[in-house]
């Protein structure tokens, strides 16, 4: 059975009420981001609280924490609370859907990994089955929503599989937001890319590429790139 808790350096992930249990992506995404654009930033579907715990020790921001599901709202709470930072992340149970017509807040950052299966088998638990399917949380509503809560300067970010990112990248322009980074996730140096952490602005600009080899080839050997970017947060580098 896996651990009801995850501990990092600075902080501890408890899952026992969540589906949202800690996964390479969010860790990926939290530790990858630019948060440079501003001191206001939004996780949307923050689950266990990762996302944006990870954004409040990185930067000195406040940030707004959305998650419409009850269970993980109330793990989310528990593991915010535990915090450094609980002062500066505002936990909300809301659906983007929801909060777009609620705030009149502008965000230089915002967040999401967000639910990614399409049109595939769904799993009979309902909680388990929103976590990765975009019933939910659809692409277009992700997209619209940022375009709404973006600063003119803003940025989102998100992280996904690589058939998916492709094609969020073309869906993307019809909201106005195109994409200005990717960083291309292979698990291994003789493996394909498995996942793409893509940056989107509302200004056209050339694309910077760079790829993230996270294993050595060898199981359970991380390469040096990984752990230099992890290191702030696993316990074991």
């Amino acid at each position: 059975m896996a651990n009801n808790y995850f501990r990092f350096r600075q902080f501890t992930i408890y899952q026992d009420r969540s589906v949202f249990r800690v996964g390479t992506d969010g860790v990926l995404l939290g530790a990858c981001s630019d948060l440079s654009a501003g001191s206001r930033i939004l996780d949307v579907g923050t689950g266990s609280g990762l996302i944006a715990i990870m954004a409040a020790q990185r930067t000195s921001g406040r940030i707004v924490a959305i998650e419409p599901d009850h269970d993980a709202f109330l793990q989310a709470a528990e593991n915010i609370g535990n915090t450094a930072w609980k002062d500066r992340i505002e936990l909300l149970e809301l659906s983007l859907q929801d909060y777009c017509r609620k705030t009149r807040l502008r965000f230089g950052t915002i967040l999401s990994n967000p639910p990614y299966f399409r049109n595939s088998l769904k799993s009979p638990d309902p909680a388990r089955s929103g976590s990765r399917h975009n019933d939910t949380l659809s692409s277009r509503d992700l997209l619209e929503g940022s375009s709404v809560l973006l600063t003119e300067e803003g940025s989102l970010q998100v992280i996904l599989p690589y058939a998916e990112g492709n094609l969020f990248i073309a869906e993307a322009v019809e909201s106005g937001l195109f994409c200005t980074g990717i960083i291309k996730v292979k698990p291994k140096p003789s493996g394909a890319v498995k996942r793409l952490i893509l940056k989107f602005e509302r200004h056209r600009k050339s694309v910077r590429e760079k790829f993230l080899t996270i294993e050595t080839g060898i199981r359970h050997q991380y390469t040096e790139e990984y752990k230099e970017i992890t290191k702030e947060f696993y316990l074991q580098f």
